[in-house]
């Protein structure tokens, strides 16, 4: 087994950047010694390494992560053709559809948000890019659950499952009497289980060569989702996932 050795400095830059990416308003030095548990004379050597790179930057007293930062990430969707792939199935599905759709990888027992495509209407939404999101409350994770082997689903669940609603499935047991079903279908859906009021069907897209386990969900209002529109939408999220894994998901073998 590959001895794990840590490295002081970027542990600490990362800690420092994790809390940033958290919050919705720049985090003023004192709160990030705190919440870092640095002393503040290591804390400034970072900041100002970090300032110096742009991967971070000053903003009404506190710190925001810098556009530099937000450069580097966005590679990330270029290494396996995802970000075209995406756009091109997405593009196709909001003209049809008129409901924005949204790609995202599971990491752990995280959903993460890679991409999203916008309707020409608005909708009221709990994923911007970036996000992190527990895979048993969202569509999304559900068919990234259901992806994966039986020990490495196994490995991944918690022993308790926190709600976000009260829709939201709260045991173990709940969620693998789920993953069933979204095998048996194709689908994952939310139902008001992330934010009340809005639900979501999502399809998995695979695996890409670079080993991204990848789907793709869109989101709509309760408000306007009658039978006829809930059809189409779950056939037209599967295209869009079917479409995409034609030109990114690597070939089985």
């Amino acid at each position: 087994m590959a001895t794990e050795y840590d490295v002081p400095a970027i542990r600490r830059t990362h800690e420092i950047l994790r809390v940033l990416a958290s919050r919705r308003t720049p985090v003023k030095a004192a709160e990030l010694a705190q919440a870092c548990k640095l002393a503040k004379s290591t804390l400034y050597l970072l900041l100002d390494c970090l300032e110096q790179r742009r991967w971070i930057e000053r903003k009404d007293g506190g710190y925001i992560v810098g556009i530099e930062l937000m450069a580097l990430g966005f590679t990330y969707l270029r290494h396996d053709g995802l970000q075209a792939a995406f756009h091109d199935a997405a593009s196709d599905f909001v003209a049809r559809c008129n409901e924005v759709v949204q790609l995202a990888v599971l990491d752990g027992f995280d959903v993460v948000y890679l991409a999203r495509e916008d309707a020409r209407r608005p909708v009221r939404l709990v994923s911007d890019l970036g996000m992190r999101l527990p895979a048993h409350a969202c569509a999304l994770g559900k068919v990234l659950l259901a992806s994966l082997e039986p020990d490495a689903l196994a490995a991944c669940i918690p022993p308790a499952l926190p709600r976000v609603t009260d829709r939201t499935l709260a045991t173990p047991e709940a969620l693998f009497h789920e993953l069933a079903q979204v095998r048996q279908t194709g689908l994952g859906q939310d139902l008001e289980e992330m934010a009340t009021g809005l639900v979501c069907y999502a399809a998995y897209v695979g695996v890409t060569p670079l080993g991204k386990r990848v789907a793709v969900s869109t989101s709509i209002p309760t408000d306007r989702l009658d039978d006829a529109h809930r059809r189409d939408i779950m056939a037209s999220i599967r295209l869009v996932a079917q479409t995409i894994a034609r030109r990114v998901v690597a070939p089985p073998g």
